[in-house]
């Protein structure tokens, strides 16, 4: 069976008991929040977040690129968030490789040059967080009065812990 069908007979089961769905569209924290893709992490679960809490916006190492800008703009102006956390998590796979080698591999792999690419994987996990939190502080995008704390989440504990506040 196809993974995909998987997922279609536990929507299913999801469905038939699904009551959320006169849920308001702005999060009622208030909050939007950057992390990892990283299947370890379970960012509803570890803050404590219900269905229609937050927005959680997630990528490779939970990085402030210039798409999570665009999503962070559209929580913030359109949808009502007042507060930014980004959160990156230890054991991150964007710690394992520098740009040369993912475009290396790529073309090895696939023959397309991607020289010049930013993959945006970092190898420092605290300076990452800071850098990220700074981006977002920085943007011409986001309101100066906006708060933006930055977090590491540790995948062994579970624990979160504060880096920077701004």
């Amino acid at each position: 069976m196809a993974k995909f069908d998987e997922f279609v007979e536990a929507n299913g089961r999801y469905a038939a008991g699904f009551g959320e769905g006169d849920l308001p569209m702005p999060p009622a924290r208030q909050v939007a929040v950057v992390t990892c893709m990283d299947a370890r992490l379970h960012p509803e679960k570890f803050l404590g977040l219900a269905v229609g809490d937050a927005h959680v916006i997630r990528n490779a190492g939970g990085r402030v690129s210039e798409d999570a800008i665009r999503s962070l703009v559209i929580s913030e102006r359109l949808l009502g968030t007042t507060e930014i956390v980004v959160i990156h998590h230890t054991d991150c796979g964007m710690l394992t490789f520098q740009n040369e080698d993912l475009t290396a591999k790529i073309k090895e792999d696939l023959g397309v040059d991607t020289t010049g690419q930013d993959f945006l994987p970092f190898p420092d996990l605290e300076q990452s967080v800071r850098d990220d939190v700074e981006i977002v502080k920085s943007s011409d995008l986001i309101p100066d009065d906006i708060p933006v704390t930055g977090a590491i989440y540790d995948v062994k504990t579970g624990e979160l812990r504060e880096i920077v506040r701004s």
